[in-house]
């Protein structure tokens, strides 16, 4: 009676540990831990431009935070989505060179914008000085972000004595500037939604040792290992449950025979025993059931 879910358990915890050590099994034939591997981009995708995402680039960092895997790309759109948008160090003469003057005027949510030319390349930034704390400027995003410090505030653009200001983009809420670094290409600026980008470029953390290989085949057997994991567990789990017309029934009926045709003599008084917990066990998987059609159609 336990046979089916034996081998459902044993199948799952096999593909998990094909998944485990993947990066191991793949060693002579990819490496890993160097970045993420760009393996599609959707036709939608904020990332799909001239100076975008391309298949077969591997993205190494996002902003400050180095990216060695997926995982590390999933984690730092996360935190780049929760935490504010981060500045960027300018010197005042700089800021003086690139800025020209332009209306502000404020968003419906409240935030301010100072670009009116409608271009492409130029973003509105904010910063603070000693007198005031809230000036803006239209700068260049590309000649402002390249070869400048990450920063939060001005003290931590203090160096060289050399006068400098932390400007940050002023964006619509929710709205972020990201720098993508995919050497050897030139950095990738994206402003939107970081989970617009996290849901429209699908990566890999395997790279191919020679141009030969296909750089889809480790995605291929991780999907195939977690749809097996994901099936074979949830067919356990739910053969295992005391049920009616599932393996736990049959289960259960002997797993009662054995441990209380002692203690309850009356056979009768068993079976009474065993369809209750049927009962139990039956209404308790038809509530999920029902809680899960519940939740797919409610959204």
């Amino acid at each position: 009676f336990f046979l089916g879910v034996w081998h459902n358990f044993v199948l799952g915890v096999a593909s998990f540990m094909v998944l485990f050590l993947l990066p191991a099994i793949l060693f002579p034939f990819y490496y890993t831990g160097v970045g993420a591997l760009v393996t599609e981009v959707a036709e939608d995708s904020p990332a799909k431009r001239p100076r975008g995402l391309f298949v077969g680039d591997l993205v190494t960092n996002l902003q400050d935070c180095p990216v060695y895997n997926v995982e590390d790309w999933n984690s730092c759109l996360g935190d780049i989505s929760e935490k504010s948008q981060v500045g960027y160090c300018v010197s005042a003469a700089t800021l003086q060179q690139l800025s020209f003057p332009a209306r502000v005027y404020r968003r419906l949510d409240g935030t301010v914008e100072c670009c009116s030319n409608n271009s492409l390349t130029d973003i509105c930034f904010s910063y603070s000085n000693k007198l005031d704390s809230h000036l803006y400027a239209c700068l260049p995003a590309r000649k402002v972000i390249e070869a400048s410090k990450v920063c939060r505030t001005n003290m931590d653009c203090h160096k060289d004595f050399v006068p400098s200001f932390c400007v940050t983009p002023s964006l619509e809420n929710q709205t972020r500037l990201i720098r993508v670094k995919h050497p050897p290409h030139i950095d990738m600026l994206y402003v939107g939604h970081p989970m617009h980008l996290q849901y429209t470029v699908s990566l890999s953390s395997f790279v191919p040792r020679q141009n030969f290989l296909s750089i889809d085949l480790p995605v291929v057997i991780e999907t195939f290992c977690k749809y097996l994991i994901s099936l074979s567990g949830a067919l356990a789990v739910i053969n295992a449950v005391p049920c009616f017309a599932l393996d736990g029934q049959w289960i259960l009926n002997s797993f009662l025979e054995a441990t209380l045709s002692s203690v309850i003599v009356e056979k009768q008084n068993r079976e009474l025993v065993g369809f209750l917990i049927l009962l139990a066990g039956s209404a308790l998987l038809a509530a999920n059931v029902a809680l899960g059609l519940w939740m797919v159609t409610a959204r």
